[in-house]
């Protein structure tokens, strides 16, 4: 196992790493809405969805990844009624290249963020 760490991401707000990589896939922990100086992003939900894409770009790339070769992901919506808007931002990412996803409402994520994301992705062979 690899561990996987950039300053260009949020940094782990508990006992666990940004990433691993096993056997070439790579495992992200989940992002939420977090500068990567620990500043919570406010508004809606789709400026927090951009910056939660920021964060899993930088943690993708820090892993040998891009979204382009992310397999999976799963999202955890603090309400679905912002589905909608959430699926709008999530489709500029992943316009041609869409991976497997499950979507879920939760009753509260940390920091009360209003979405996480967090992906399985292939790592390039280099």
């Amino acid at each position: 196992m690899k561990v996987v760490h950039t300053n260009e991401a949020p940094q782990a707000i508990g006992p666990y790493s940004q990433g691993i990589i096993v056997n070439n896939m790579f495992y992200s922990s989940g992002q939420i809405a977090l500068t990567p100086e620990g500043e919570m992003v406010q508004g809606d939900i789709q400026a927090q969805t951009h910056q939660v894409f920021k964060n899993l770009k930088a943690v993708l790339e820090a892993a040998g990844a891009s979204l382009e070769t992310v397999v999976k992901t799963t999202v955890f919506l603090k309400d679905m009624n912002d589905f909608a808007a959430m699926n709008e931002v999530y489709g500029q990412y992943f316009a041609d290249h869409k991976p497997a996803r499950s979507a879920v409402e939760i009753a509260r994520l940390p920091k009360d963020a209003l979405i996480e994301i967090e992906v399985v992705a292939l790592v390039k062979q280099s």
